[in-house]
């Protein structure tokens, strides 16, 4: 194999495909990236064995072949190679090392055999459906924050997408929780969705995907079968392996009799529980809020370091309410609000809340209440 490239479509490359290989591997052909060059391309692909990228660039291919070489360390090389430069990839055939050169610069790398690199082998996809990446990076991250970190609830380990119908017509959700708070955010189901089955996109294909949904203008391919799926977006192919497991009925999380309307301007709040929450300590980050006429009253009690209000004039009436929240909680869903107020629709101080964007009828936001 013998290839020229120019360093900045190389580093670009390796930096879609690179992020996917663990730092720690016990099998070492997972530590390597696969490089393929043919035609007038380079193919490169990574995998941990539940998540494979893909990713072809254009290069000057002066001699066919493929090999595998670490992939960190042939990242931090080009990385460290400068502006502009021409880097040559060059494998002697039986000589077990890759050379790249660049420059008054030359590297060895050790190389493992091709033969030696897993394939996840996607199989039949069942739907295919496009979606522009704008609709995609909204599913993402509106509901993202909320996946659960919890190992031995791994079915929450995930965003839960699927479709539905809803007010007439049918839509395409995402769904996150960790069982304190739900996100939900819908878009109208691109064409091909209709009769998908239900499926649990993992935490670390949703954090890459959030990185390569990045361009406006981009349309995403969305291939699916029951236990793994496919994005084709650009010159990228990311396969994944779904979680197998089965999401929670969450409709029954929602509540849907909740009376007590609180508006509120989503900057000044934010700052206020931001503010009160100094105090707290790190365990119990509660924060507690005193509703009462027009008036919105924060507290936090600390009794290691002592205690912080604040008053807001906000949009409620009706019977004064007091509710505890984590403030770590409040600020996430607050931070994921598009419009300038938000509206939380209450029950009483021991019943979950229901927080909508004012401005976006399209994402929905649930928070189970602490005691304080």
């Amino acid at each position: 194999m013998r290839v020229t490239i120019e360093r900045s479509n190389l580093l670009k490359s390796l930096n879609h495909v690179h992020r996917v290989v663990e730092r720690r591997n016990t099998i070492p052909i997972l530590s390597n990236v696969l490089l393929k060059a043919d035609g007038a391309t380079l193919d490169m692909k990574a995998t941990d064995l539940d998540l494979e990228v893909t990713e072809a660039t254009a290069a000057n291919v002066e001699q066919a072949g493929s090999t595998t070489v670490p992939a960190h360390l042939l990242y931090d090389i080009v990385r460290k190679l400068p502006d502009g430069a021409e880097v040559l990839l060059a494998v002697e055939p039986d000589s077990g090392t890759m050379t790249v050169a660049s420059g008054r610069s030359k590297f060895s790398l050790q190389c493992l055999p091709e033969s030696d690199f897993p394939d996840l082998t996607a199989g039949e996809f069942s739907h295919t459906f496009r979606l522009q990446s704008t609709d995609l990076k909204m599913l993402i991250h509106r509901t993202q924050f909320a996946i659960s970190t919890e190992e031995t609830r791994y079915y929450l380990n995930g965003i839960f997408m699927h479709t539905i119908e809803d007010e007439g017509s049918l839509k395409l959700r995402a769904v996150a929780t960790d069982g304190h708070r739900l996100a939900r955010a819908d878009i109208d189901a691109p064409s091909g969705s209709e009769g998908m089955p239900g499926l649990i996109i993992p935490r670390k294909t949703v954090g890459e995907l959030q990185k390569l949904v990045d361009d406006p203008d981009v349309a995403v391919t969305v291939e699916l079968s029951e236990a793994k799926i496919r994005f084709t977006i650009g010159g990228v192919l990311l396969t994944s392996k779904l979680i197998d497991g089965t999401f929670p009925d969450y409709q029954r999380v929602i509540p849907s009799g909740n009376d007590k309307e609180l508006k509120i301007e989503c900057a000044p709040f934010a700052a206020a529980v931001d503010r009160v929450s100094t105090i707290s300590s790190e365990r119990g980050r509660a924060v507690k809020l005193a509703l009462s006429d027009g008036l919105l009253t924060l507290t936090v009690n600390n009794p290691d370091s002592g205690s912080a209000t604040e008053e807001l004039a906000v949009g409620y009436e009706n019977e004064t309410l007091e509710i505890g929240f984590n403030a770590k909680y409040l600020l996430d869903i607050t931070g994921q609000l598009s419009g300038p107020e938000a509206v939380f629709m209450l029950a009483d101080p021991g019943s979950p809340t229901v927080v909508r964007d004012d401005a976006e009828r399209d994402a929905l936001y649930v928070l189970m209440p602490m005691r304080v």
